[in-house]
């Protein structure tokens, strides 16, 4: 006999004892808040993306002279504090660094999260988000964009591959879907293979940022090929492994779900202390390597950078308190034995590295080249991000929160207690020790 199974329709009361069993006391976790909070950006931020996608580039504020602005600022520094995805997992998995491979799973979780920010912000950069395909299909080899294209979406792919051993060992997926949980896993067998790959096609696409830039003969103060190129490659990936031992240890201090080995982060914050200066020493060089002289446009960018509206970031936010102060933090012993002092001082590196970014970025529109009959004059140009850029810029850095805290939460990417620790000394036997000390 079949038996009819009853629809089960919820009660009014049902209902209520569901929110106050469940809702009410996890709206009550900071966690939760902290999640709901970045959603309302996000929300905020896909409504002013639909209406750049409606009404096009005329929403912002960028012009013929000013082509790249907040977007491609914001674009620039996910690349940059994504590259720890890169070099930690270079390190670790090429150079054999076992103490290493826990932590580059969460360099590779960031990473892929940082790339993901950047690609958002290109598709509303080039105005037709539904032609994103044509750099891929209609090749320009002599472009330094096409190269950066490519490679940037070569090294995504990669990075995703990476990422799903991650997602494989998430709860619903091993418990609901076991099968397809351990192929997502058994891809980690070929991480080393695709730590090389990754480590070529970052490499690649670093330094040629850098080189978009500065092959520009008509913004003057960009036109440093080689410089800006090393300049860009260096900064990543200080700015990574910066990031990457500042989320982790951040998220020990927060969550018991995150574990680390601070003896290995320890040892990374004083290799970015040391990289600091070194970067510190490449930029300064840099920047006196100038023309002391007059030179149209390019003397006018540099006065504005180091005198004019962008001297505080360039001080303060970029060289100070980003680069020397954390040297100092790092290097010293007395400094770097404080954890909240060396938090701060990895905080401040990443800060540091988006400045750069960002001066970059912008003092190079800020003047330009006008040619006039017989001579070149420079010409000053002016940009405030629109309302819509900012939303949108908000809300795409609100997606990267929210991720790394979800990663952190429940994807278990910050688990460094794998790494095996130096055995401990073997006790002495009882008949070994003299009697004199029994």
């Amino acid at each position: 006999m079949i038996q009819r199974v009853m629809k089960y329709r919820p009660t009014k009361q049902d209902i209520q004892r569901f929110i106050q069993d469940t809702v009410v006391p996890a709206s009550r976790e900071p966690v939760v808040r902290w999640m709901a909070f970045l959603s309302i950006f996000i929300v905020a931020g896909v409504g002013a993306a639909l209406v750049v996608f409606i009404k096009g580039l005329g929403v912002t504020n960028l012009t013929d002279l000013v082509p790249w602005g907040l977007w491609i600022s914001i674009d620039l520094s996910a690349i940059a504090l994504a590259a720890g995805a890169f070099s930690v997992s270079a390190i670790a998995y090429l150079l054999r660094k076992k103490e290493l491979q826990p932590v580059a799973k969460t360099a590779v979780f960031v990473g892929f999260i940082g790339y993901s920010m950047a690609m958002m912000m290109l598709l509303l950069d080039i105005g037709r988000p539904d032609r994103f395909w044509h750099g891929f299909v209609f090749w320009n080899i002599h472009s330094p964009l096409w190269e950066v294209t490519m490679c940037v979406g070569l090294y995504f792919t990669v990075l995703t591959m990476e990422v799903i051993p991650i997602l494989g060992h998430w709860h619903p997926v091993e418990h609901r879907f076991p099968r397809i949980s351990a192929k997502m896993v058994g891809l980690h067998r070929i991480t080393p293979v695709l730590a090389f790959i990754g480590l070529c096609l970052s490499t690649l696409h670093q330094s040629s940022l850098g080189l978009t830039y500065g092959k520009l003969v008509a913004r003057p103060i960009w036109y440093r090929p080689w410089p800006m190129a090393i300049t860009f490659y260096v900064s990543a990936i200080i700015g990574g492994i910066a990031l990457v031992t500042f989320i982790s240890l951040l998220s020990s201090k927060l969550t018991p779900q995150a574990k680390v080995n601070k003896r290995v982060l320890e040892k990374m914050a004083i290799g970015v202390g040391w990289a600091v200066l070194f970067l510190l020493a490449l930029r300064w060089w840099d920047l006196m390597n100038m023309p002391v002289g007059y030179e149209p446009a390019k003397t006018e960018a540099l006065h504005i950078l180091t005198r004019g509206r962008l001297a505080f970031n360039f001080w303060w936010l970029e060289i100070i308190l980003g680069m020397v102060v954390p040297a100092i933090i790092l290097l010293v012993p007395f400094f770097r034995r404080n954890e909240r002092l060396r938090m701060l001082a990895l905080a401040l590196v990443a800060i540091g590295v988006v400045a750069y970014r960002w001066d970059t970025n912008l003092v190079g529109q800020l003047v330009v080249y006008g040619t006039v009959p017989g001579s070149q004059v420079p010409l000053f140009t002016n940009y405030t991000p629109s309302l819509v850029e900012i939303l949108t810029g908000a809300g795409v850095i609100a997606y990267g929160l929210l991720a790394v805290t979800f990663g952190v939460r429940y994807l278990n990417v910050i688990n460094h207690g794998e790494v095996v620790e130096a055995p401990a000394e073997a006790p002495v036997p009882a008949a070994m020790v003299p009697s004199s000390s029994r």
